[in-house]
């Protein structure tokens, strides 16, 4: 009688299945899945570790001792990281010495299993090569293990649907994020960055940081040194303070001027509204007549000319009412991984859901609200601008009317999780045109930073014009376009500076 064993088994049945299903569906069936794995490279890579001192500096930031399969080969790696941050030297013996320091070298196999590593491999030219694929294999064990977990959870009828889907997309996204970026890093690294940043500074009128986003007003980017990645910023003012045009002036300026990606979500807003507003701030062209069509020929020609640029800029609106902060959260990752983002702005706060758990009263939404916009920031690296209302009591005050921190809604949570918090305040609203000193303050704007965490407190004065909702650096350039007609129009900060012959011009192009 034929021995019935486990490869016989495997040839019956096989036999009898006539195409339905392949051999590798029958292996599977009858010994289990293997989870991917390259143990042949894992030992490559360790080899080439071994006798090549340079090979370790090409893969020790990607390769992570976590991405080894097999456990002696985690350790040895362990033990390989350990020599390399103390700057000591690295190959057999090293290696060898350092696991018995720790007691771990007999169960990687011992002096012998080592020396083997290094006959596994003649050179190490592939070794990066080689760490990769063992990145990809890591990869996919770990999406195996979080899509397993995602399935326990959701056959958890306690479990809120929003908090799951929040939590999947953030496990998946963490794949990514742990394996192409290196989030510890050494003081020594930090300073040398740091001193960078400073002699960048040295010599730059701007005031702006190397990686932050410009506003595009002089004045206020010396005060703010540009929109700071992993920054909470809150807009604040009361209703028809022109809050709105002021963060569309924001991501024009950013996105038109700078080529920065911006994402727009207008909660009270439709996108085509607010595309119109932004054509009307870009073109210079009152904003009734973008939203009616009653131009002149002139009008809509200079509208046809001017808006091709705004069409091409990377401006992202998404006009979803009432969206959460886990809806939220999921858009602005799929906006990054598809476009890079560089800022996101939100108009407004108070119209977010927090959705989680339905019996929070409104404080503890917003405070939930708030701290998941600082929590996006840091995870996305990205400045996020966040438009708030303020209460009521600004109007019962007396004088000039300034808005205060203690004007938030909801002020505790947003004032403690905002790095910056601005008020919007233009004198005209309150029939304040006139200073003391019998000066117009017709078209001021003050921008009013009552809270920096990282920079100085104070107020900048733009110029704004209501008519189409543009801001413009308070002196000299918005005086002298004053002399020019609607159809003429100040050229963006961005092409101000770096095109020599706009400094020379006699008049102003048409974009």
């Amino acid at each position: 009688m034929e021995e019935l064993s486990a490869e016989n088994i495997k040839k019956r049945t096989t036999n009898r299945i006539s195409g339905k299903y392949k051999n590798e569906d029958i292996s599977n069936a009858l010994y289990g899945k293997i989870p991917p794995q390259a143990r042949d490279l894992e030992e490559a890579v360790l080899g080439a570790i071994l006798i090549e001192k340079d090979a370790i500096s090409y893969i020790s930031d990607i390769l992570k001792t976590d991405s080894f399969y097999v456990e002696a080969h985690a350790t040895i790696y362990k033990a390989i990281q350990k020599l390399f941050g103390k700057s000591q030297p690295i190959d057999l013996l090293t290696v060898t010495e350092e696991l018995r320091k720790d007691g771990k070298l007999e169960e990687v196999g011992g002096a012998y299993y080592i020396s083997e590593l290094t006959n596994k491999i003649a050179s190490s030219a592939n070794v990066e090569f080689h760490a990769r694929i063992i990145i990809q294999k890591f990869i996919q064990r770990e999406l195996i293990r979080i899509s397993t977990e995602i399935i326990r959870d959701a056959y958890e009828d306690t479990t809120d649907v929003f908090d799951l889907l929040d939590k999947a997309e953030k496990r998946i996204y963490e794949i990514t994020d742990k394996n192409l970026r290196n989030s510890v890093q050494g003081i020594g690294q930090l300073v040398s960055k740091s001193i960078l940043q400073i002699d960048g500074l040295i010599n730059r009128e701007d005031g702006l940081l190397e990686d932050s986003v410009p506003s595009g007003y002089l004045e206020l980017d010396k005060m703010t040194s540009g929109w700071k990645a992993t920054d909470l910023i809150i807009v604040a003012a009361r209703p028809s303070m022109g809050k709105t045009a002021f963060v569309l002036n924001l991501a024009r300026n950013a996105a038109v001027d700078y080529n920065m990606p911006v994402a727009i979500f207008s909660l009270e807003m439709g996108a085509v509204q607010l595309a119109k507003r932004l054509i009307s701030v870009e073109c210079e062209i009152d904003a009734q007549k973008v939203a009616n069509g009653k131009m002149s020929d002139g009008e809509f020609a200079v509208l046809r000319d001017k808006v091709e640029k705004l069409s091409a800029s990377p401006i992202y609106i998404n006009d979803q009412p009432a969206i959460n902060v886990y809806e939220l959260r999921a858009q602005c990752r799929r906006l990054q991984n598809a476009h890079g983002i560089k800022m996101v702005i939100i108009d407004y706060l108070q119209l977010m859901s927090g959705g989680g758990d339905k019996g929070m009263n409104r404080e503890q939404e917003i405070s939930t609200i708030s701290r998941s916009l600082k929590g996006l920031a840091k995870e996305l690296n990205i400045p996020v601008i966040a438009l708030s209302q303020l209460n009521r009591s600004v109007e019962t005050r007396g004088g000039e009317k300034k808005p205060q921190l203690s004007d938030l809604r909801e002020s505790g949570s947003i004032e403690q999780d905002a790095d910056m918090v601005m008020f919007l305040y233009r004198p005209a609203y309150y029939n304040l045109a006139d200073a003391n000193d019998g000066t117009s303050r017709k078209d001021v704007a003050e921008v009013i930073i009552a809270k920096h965490r990282n920079g100085p407190v104070g107020t900048v004065e733009l110029r704004f014009n209501n008519n189409f909702g543009r801001f413009y650096d308070a002196g000299g350039l918005y005086e002298e376009m004053q002399e020019f007609s609607n159809y003429k129009t100040l050229p963006s900060k961005g092409n101000f500076m770096k095109d020599e012959e706009n400094k020379n011009a006699d008049n102003f192009d048409i974009f």
